[in-house]
């Protein structure tokens, strides 16, 4: 393959709230048989009678990333039939399309950013509607890609960057996938970690996943953040190197969910346990063995999942890490869809992050009531429901705590102190 070949380029220049008030009197009586039973038997009915899915068929949207995996993978491997659906993956071509997508009904639900959904939730990042997390998708498997100019220039790592940024204020652009999203806000922390503003130090410019390597090889951008496979691929094609993974920034950070409407949810509520469900089942397999990672890579590498090389996705879903500038590493935090259901569960105090850094860059212009609004939309209780039905651990508590990279706490206790607190923000 000559450089600047290959597929994949295609662009050019609660506490917990009770339940849910709007199930029907019929499914509230199977939710209280349900709860009677063992996990076991309450997996084999759920589809059946009052509990039946109100829809046969679901359309997932997703974006050609590693991270669309377990969405793919539950419709490929049959999960979803155990549980009285069909997904139907329907392959979207930026963020803002998978947006505009679910809140206009033409999606039912999709493989989309943490951000987006509490973006559009706040009346941010698109026209404001009440918007539902059923569950998270991955921890960790993003990066960030610096150009072959700027190693040129003796860029490595961020310390270096922001010594040439330093120098050269305003002369670099970054490009991150949504305003609201994840990967805008793993840019904007890790660049002000070394003292960057992202917004007054260097440009910054929304680009869709799939077009970033199109994009760094026409010198649009000098770097990037944005999910696999799009690291290795620009790795391949010798434009650009990884100067940092996101879980070098958040050790098992949220990141991709499976997004809806609130509007949808109220009317599905059986369909939205059973997509949980499946794809709940569909990332243990994924996790379960290299096996299975490799077939996984080998069925999205395909042109109507992500388009590219199967071995431009398959190292880095199994740990082999090679920043592409001669540091070769084995990551045990790679991405994971699963983790014993450690990944998946909807913790209030991922949401509430998300909503702290939009405060943080002056996306939010006063503080939310960060922990009610965690609660509308992370739907715990739908979780726990498909959780059950897959046979899914749950972890004891619905916040969690995690030190970031530059050895601050999150633990969602003071929200808007945490989010007030950092040196370099939106005044």
């Amino acid at each position: 393959m000559k450089d600047g070949e290959g597929k994949g380029n295609e662009a050019k220049p609660v506490a917990m709230e009770p339940r849910r008030k709007f199930l029907s009197d019929s499914l509230l009586g199977g939710a209280a048989l349900m709860a009677g039973l063992s996990p076991g038997i309450r997996g084999a009915v759920w589809a059946a009678g009052s509990d039946a899915p109100e829809k046969k068929e679901v359309k997932i949207g997703f974006i050609p990333l590693t991270d669309c995996a377990s969405v793919v993978m539950a419709a490929a491997k049959g999960f979803d039939k155990k549980y009285g659906i069909t997904i139907v993956p329907s392959k979207e071509a930026s963020w803002a399309a998978v947006r505009d997508k679910l809140v206009n009904g033409e999606l039912d639900a999709s493989h989309v950013l943490y951000g987006l959904i509490y973006g559009v939730q706040m009346g941010i990042g698109g026209p404001k509607k009440d918007m539902a997390v059923l569950m998270n998708l991955n921890h960790n498997g993003q990066a960030f890609c610096l150009s072959r100019k700027l190693y040129d220039k003796g860029v490595t790592d961020a310390t270096s960057l922001a010594a040439l940024i330093k120098k050269e204020k305003g002369e670099y652009t970054f490009a991150q996938t949504f305003p609201t999203g994840t990967h805008a806000m793993w840019l904007y922390y890790w660049l002000a970690t070394y003292g960057i503003n992202p917004f007054t130090d260097v440009k910054t410019i929304t680009v869709p996943p799939p077009q970033m390597v199109a994009n760094m090889r026409v010198g649009n951008m000098d770097g990037y953040c944005v999910g696999e496979p799009w690291h290795v691929r620009a790795i391949v094609d010798k434009i650009g190197f990884t100067a940092e993974t996101t879980q070098g920034l958040w050790k098992d950070h949220p990141e991709k969910t499976l997004g809806t409407t609130m509007e949808w949810l109220q009317k599905n509520p059986n369909t939205a346990r059973a997509m949980t469900a499946a794809i709940l089942e569909a990332g243990r397999w994924i996790d379960a063995s290299d096996a299975n990672k490799k077939e996984t890579a080998k069925v999205i590498a395909e042109k109507s999942y992500v388009n590219t090389d199967v071995d431009v996705i398959e190292g880095r879903m199994l740990g082999q890490y090679d920043n592409g500038i001669g540091k070769k590493w084995q990551d045990p935090n790679n991405m994971k869809f699963f983790n014993d259901g450690a990944v998946n569960f909807p913790y209030l105090s991922d949401g509430m992050w998300f909503m702290t850094q939009h405060r943080r860059w002056g996306l939010l212009k006063e503080d939310p009531d960060y922990l009610a609004v965690a609660k509308k939309v992370n739907q715990i209780e739908i979780y726990k429901e498909a959780a059950a039905a897959a046979k899914v651990n749950l972890p004891k508590d619905v916040m969690r705590t995690s030190k970031l990279i530059d050895g601050v706490v999150w633990d969602g206790k003071d929200p808007a102190k945490y989010a007030g607190g950092f040196k370099v923000k939106v005044a």
